[in-house]
């Protein structure tokens, strides 16, 4: 057998062993993930997929239309036209983690410090059917329901210059903390920058004070154009070996959806515009019609590969303020989907180190492999 036969041959078998390495993420090098995928062979009971409320309308849903006086009150509602049925509905949350009905001073006694609770948190039912999955909407109402946030967040900033970040998130399923059956998603806006986004804007800066480049744009670069072959200095056999779109998972003409080498969760995915932008309220309506078809798409084979995925999904954007107004080359904007398919153990929570059970190539492998 020629050495290269051979090498490559050495490769493919290496790929079915189990993998332990820790994997630095690039964009925030203090975030770890130890991908270890001989955890995913111990023994453990058999679960089945959580079953998912799929009816279209439930008489006691205070969220399904025609129960529209059992919510707090309606902020907005889209379409506007009078007579028309709603397709998305904007309410107070009953139980806001932050809010503007009381102003209490902060303090500091010794090391501690809290300052007020101050904040908007709103409820965005996505849909007018109940149990409706993202991939079941309509591409053009996944794009309309992503205006809407770009409008509420908008108006948000512009509400109060106290309001230094607007976060939209979804909660899918009771095993991400959905209380609530019925499709929709969630925006708090805070008085502090969350640290998460915090860190992610400035290794992004300082990343491109020493390159020049927007990392988010470079990793995306990778993902289309690198492939590469590690050998082994003693053997000279193949160790690993990165392919072209390894890591892509779905792509369209403005977005692409990226599996992360450093993948905190078993199926995490992030979507990206390919076009470097820091700002997710400056999208264009074509643009978002382009990012509805990859959502849609790429939560179709995520449903197709875990069946009934229960998810966390959250948008990270440039934050607003003048400290962040030179981040604009430097930042990207983008979407994180996060299935949730284990509970976090005392390790991870301990160690500060996510345990990811399944190799993020296999997944997106896999991912890939769905015919839609």
């Amino acid at each position: 057998m020629p050495d290269k036969i051979k090498a490559e041959t050495s490769a493919e078998a290496r790929e079915t062993r189990a993998i332990r390495e820790i994997r630095i993420n690039p964009i925030v090098p203090s975030e770890s993930v130890l991908v270890a995928t001989a955890r995913n062979m111990r023994p453990r009971k058999a679960e089945e997929p959580a079953p998912r409320d799929t009816r279209k309308h439930v008489e006691t849903c205070p969220f399904c239309r025609g129960n529209e006086d059992q919510t707090p009150p309606e902020i907005d509602v889209y379409p506007k036209e009078k007579g028309v049925d709603w397709q998305i509905r904007i309410v107070e949350n009953l139980y806001p983690v932050l809010g503007d009905d009381r102003s209490q001073p902060g303090f500091n006694y010794g090391l501690q410090q809290a300052i007020d609770g101050y904040g908007r948190h709103e409820v965005i039912i996505d849909n007018p059917q109940h149990g409706i999955a993202i991939h079941e909407m309509d591409v053009e109402h996944i794009a309309n329901l992503f205006q809407v946030y770009q409008l509420r967040m908008q108006e948000l900033y512009q509400l109060d210059e106290r309001l230094k970040y607007v976060l939209v998130f979804k909660n899918f399923g009771p095993a991400a903390g959905a209380s609530m059956a019925h499709t929709h998603s969630q925006i708090i806006a805070t008085p502090v920058v969350p640290q998460n986004v915090f860190d992610e804007v400035q290794n992004s800066r300082q990343y491109f004070e020493r390159h020049h480049q927007c990392i988010f744009c470079s990793l995306i670069d990778e993902a289309l154009t690198f492939e590469a072959k590690i050998y082994d200095r003693s053997s000279g056999e193949v160790v690993r070996k990165i392919d072209v779109g390894q890591y892509v998972v779905e792509r369209g003409e403005k977005f692409i959806a990226i599996k992360p080498f450093a993948s905190r969760y078993e199926w995490e995915i992030h979507i990206l515009p390919l076009q470097h932008s820091s700002d997710f309220m400056t999208t264009s309506k074509a643009d978002l019609d382009d990012f509805a078809r990859v959502l849609q798409r790429t939560m179709a084979r995520l449903d197709a590969v875990i069946g009934g995925a229960q998810y966390n999904f959250f948008l990270h954007s440039i934050p607003q303020g003048e400290e962040f107004q030179n981040c604009g080359q430097s930042y990207h904007w983008h979407l994180e989907v996060c299935p949730r398919t284990s509970i976090p153990n005392g390790f991870e929570l301990g160690s500060g180190l996510f345990v990811n059970t399944i190799s993020p190539e296999l997944a997106a492998e896999q991912l890939r492999a769905v015919q839609l």
